[in-house]
């Protein structure tokens, strides 16, 4: 692009931009002809100028100007030269009548004519001669079917399938080709058709024998057919198909059904209606008893006809292939429906065994390996031999838990099922007596099945049959003299009828306040009276002895009573200083006699198993170790099973503290069992285990038995609100109605846990649940702000309800609720506390007596009793000087 020019540099401008200008700043005012004329002469002279200039400038260069000149012309000559010459050119070409570019395409158009008409020839010619051959193939597919050549039809229909795929482009979509493969999978349909009903012919299998025809004759076949060269002529798919659904017949018409049911076979070898020969194997019946022995020499021939007969007709490949294929379900068959259901339950059913075992390993030696062709390295049945042993312990711990789950489940779903079991409690220092327990049955009504849980308007009898002896109407026979008995066990008894003794509330004297009816007993006809205290005693002495547990002599906590009275605090603990030994009676369910028994049979059967030498030791496992390992499996599923299955019978306080009895008495026959088996030391460890196991479970049960209790009474509580108000007649009945109720619960549940629980246990238990009661009382009148005179002597007279609580610890006109229930004294002093005036509680304060209260319980109890004066002042200040030191 051209610069622009400097602005202080001269332009140069023309005569046309001059006169532009001009015709541009002109107006019609100052337009007119002689200003045109003007402009019109300006250009001419222009011009003028222009030419001479022109001029001059050739003239100044003349010779130059002329040559210039010259070559122009020439020039301008030669190209119309040039012209001329091209459009000839152009016309000799492209000419449409005698051009050469026509002439050529002409040529062309003739010569691709006669190219497209020598290919449609050659592909007309190769399209018929394919046909033709594709006409021979399908004649001769159609021939050998007709004929019955079923190996040729099979050769020729793939032949023909194969030629007919090969059709070339512009055949391949003709309707001809079309057609003949409609044909051919007709033709091929029929073929198979024809070779599956040969084969369904030649090789039978079904429930009661086999058959094989080595030679199949079919419809329109002229000749009979090899059966190898049929099995040949299947396609793979149905070649597979059939040797799978061979495979599983053969395995359960010949292999499972020969070794569950035990049978014969024979094999025979006949003509039939078509003069072919026919193989057969079937089942006999035979009235001789087969054992399981036999079935390995049944299957032996099975296995025989099956190598001669069966497996050289089939094709190549699977000639091999099939039988080891076949080697896995013999195998798994042997060891699911012989040896494994073979395993024997006892010890002495094991030799046999042994030997079945051996004609097994010997068997898959030959047959399996030898015959079938499986690996040698593979041999299942013989791996499961080496380690027989523990199949057999597994087996046999497999039997006795399931033994031992039907059993829990049977007695779970039964009630009363029990006896009563004695335990020697002796005194610390002296050691326990071994004895037997005696079996006895009785049924206890433990859980009516009414509202009232508690049965407190019926007259309740419990049943007890003892084997040879009755209960002692007047003792608890704590000064009598146990016989050692010279063994242990559990004798059996038969049940004796079960009888009806005395209401037991009448022996402890609780219905005193009851309207009493009066029962006829059984043996004496007389009537039961108030005057036989102890005619139902479950603790009375019995002429069987039972095991010693660690429980604390109630006759210690007699002797040591008169300490404990005199105690500055009311939880005073038994004395051990006597020298003698007390037996106690408890309720045990029978279960728990199988239980040990189950257990001591598997220590016993494992021991046997050891030292018979029956297994070679191969492992590091010795022969027995497992089973005598069952025996703490039987007591862990007897501890996790049975309070599942039996919740809601244990719902009932009764059962609930029969099943903590329960397991005291496994954890006592256990130990005797420890004593007396020779088990290894694992197996003793395990069994130590499971012992401290059962104690703690058992105490566990035992002390829940009195939280559940507790709780249940505190709700029973809860309705007196309390005991605030009392001053109000209806509040008052309120309060006495639960207060009584209590009582009476207490009562009803003394009554049911007497005949369940141990003597020592017994008291123990019922103080507990005593002394809970007796502590939410304390706690709900200790906690109420402001007691006036009339609910003082009100409250006095709901405390005062309780006392006949006392009943129940009565032991040879001797009390034992102080050293049973804890808070008794406490409880008993806020009865007089609650009606004493100031002068009486310093008294009782001075001398020591309200030890068990706490400095700001007698603090608030003041003031919440008595007004607010100097003397109850000066009260509180001794009484926050703590209690007097004596």
């Amino acid at each position: 692009m051209a610069f622009p020019l400097p602005s202080h540099l001269p332009r140069k401008v023309d005569v046309s931009s001059q006169i532009l200008s001009k015709l541009d700043s002109a107006t019609w005012k100052t337009l007119n002809s002689s200003v045109a004329s003007s402009w019109c002469e300006d250009l001419d002279e222009c011009i003028n100028q222009a030419k001479r200039r022109i001029h001059d400038r050739i003239r100044s260069d003349i010779a130059a100007f002329d040559a210039q000149l010259s070559s122009a012309k020439s020039a301008q000559e030669r190209l119309s030269t040039l012209s001329h010459g091209v459009d000839s050119l152009n016309r000799s070409v492209f000419d449409p009548e005698s051009g050469a570019a026509s002439s050529t395409l002409e040529t062309l158009k003739q010569h691709q004519a006669l190219a497209q008409a020598s290919l449609n020839a050659d592909v007309l010619h190769a399209s018929l001669q394919h046909l033709a051959k594709c006409k021979a193939q399908l004649n001769l597919a159609q021939t050998t079917a007709d004929t019955g050549d079923l190996p040729a039809a099979v050769r020729a229909c793939s032949e023909l399938q194969r030629v007919l795929a090969a059709s070339p482009g512009p055949l391949a979509e003709a309707n001809v080709i079309g057609d003949m493969k409609r044909v051919s999978q007709v033709i091929d349909n029929r073929v198979s058709e024809l070779l599956e009903y040969a084969c369904s012919v030649g090789l039978v299998v079904n429930e009661q024998y086999i058959t094989v025809r080595p030679s199949v004759l079919v419809s329109d076949s002229a000749t009979p057919l090899p059966l190898s060269s049929v099995l040949s002529s299947l396609s793979s798919s149905a070649l597979t198909a059939r040797l799978t659904s061979l495979r599983r017949d053969l395995t359960s018409y010949f292999v499972d059904r020969v070794l569950r049911s035990s049978t014969s076979v024979t094999t025979t070898t006949e003509d039939d209606s078509s003069d072919s020969i026919v193989h057969k194997i079937q089942y006999i019946t035979s009235n001789d008893s087969i054992t399981r022995d036999t079935s390995l020499n049944t299957l032996s021939h099975v296995l025989d006809f099956l190598d001669e007969k069966v497996f050289p007709h089939l094709p190549s490949p699977q000639k091999e292939s099939f039988p080891r294929t076949f080697a896995k379900p013999v195998t798994s068959s042997i060891m699911t429906n012989l040896l494994i259901p073979s395993l024997p339950s006892t010890l002495e059913g094991l030799p046999a065994f042994l030997q079945l075992t051996r004609k097994a390993v010997d068997f898959e030696s030959k047959y399996v390996v030898g015959l079938l062709g499986s690996d040698s390295m593979d041999r299942e049945i013989k791996a499961w031999a080496d380690n027989l042993c523990a199949h057999y312990e597994r087996a046999r711990r497999v039997h006795i838990l399931g033994a031992t789950r039907n059993l829990i489940l049977e007695h779970a779903a039964r009630i009363g099922d029990t006896f009563v079991a004695e335990i020697h409690v002796s005194p610390e220092g002296v050691p326990p007596i071994q004895t037997t327990v005696a079996n006895q049955q009785s049924v206890i009504e433990c859980s009516p099945s009414s509202e009232d849980a508690w049965n407190l308007d019926d007259n309740e009898s419990s049943g007890m049959s003892h084997s040879g002896s009755a209960v002692d109407e007047q003792s608890w026979g704590f000064e009598d003299a146990i016989e050692q008995p010279e063994q242990t066990g559990v004798a059996s008894g038969s049940k004796p009828e079960v009888k009806a003794d005395p209401d037991p509330g009448d022996a402890w004297g609780w219905n005193d306040d009851e309207p009493l009816e009066e029962g006829v007993d059984e043996e004496t006809g007389a009537n039961s009276s108030h005057d036989a205290l102890w005619d139902d005693d479950p603790w009375g002495d019995n002429e069987s002895p039972t095991r010693p547990p660690a429980v604390p002599a109630v006759d210690d906590v007699l002797r040591s009573h008169q300490v404990a009275c005199s105690s500055t605090n009311g939880s005073s603990k038994a004395s051990r200083g006597s020298s003698h030994v007390s037996a106690e009676r408890y309720l045990v369910s029978t279960l728990t006699t199988e239980i040990v028994r189950t257990v001591e049979n598997c220590l016993e059967e494992g021991k046997a198993l050891a030292t018979s030498r029956i297994f070679p030791q191969l492992s590091a496992l010795s022969p027995g170790n497992l089973i005598m390992h069952t025996s703490s499996l039987v007591l862990e599923l007897y501890c996790g099973l049975y309070p599942v299955v039996a919740a809601s019978r244990l719902s009932d306080a009764a059962l609930h503290a029969q099943f903590s009895n329960d397991c005291y008495y496994l954890s006592e026959e256990l130990d005797r069992v420890l004593l007396k088996a020779e088990a290894p030391s694992d197996v003793q460890r395990r069994l130590q285990e499971d012992r401290a196991n059962l104690i703690v479970l058992a105490d566990s049960w035992f002390y829940d038995a009195i939280d559940k209790q507790v709780m249940a009474l505190c709700n029973t509580l809860a309705s007196a609100g309390g005991f605030t108000g009392t001053a109000d007649e209806d509040r008052y009945d309120e309060c006495e109605a639960a207060v009584t109720a209590v009582l009476q619960d207490i009562k009803r549940l003394a009554r049911a846990w007497k005949h369940v629980l141990p003597k020592g246990k017994y008291y123990i238990a019922v103080g507990n649940v005593v002394d809970g009661v007796l502590s939410r009382i304390l706690d709900d009148i200790l906690a109420i702000p402001d007691i006036p005179e009339v609910e003082s002597h009100k409250l006095g007279e709901l405390c005062r309800i309780l006392f006949a609580l006392e009943e129940i610890f009565v032991e040879d006109s001797e009390s034992l609720v102080a050293s049973f229930v804890p808070s008794w004294l406490k409880f008993s002093y806020l009865s007089e506390l609650l009606e004493a005036s100031m002068a009486d509680l310093t008294y009782l304060f001075d001398e020591g007596a309200l030890v068990d209260f706490e400095i700001d319980e007698l603090v608030k109890l003041v003031r919440a009793l008595f007004a607010d004066t100097p003397l109850r002042a000066k009260t509180l200040g001794k009484i926050m000087g703590g209690h007097p030191i004596r």
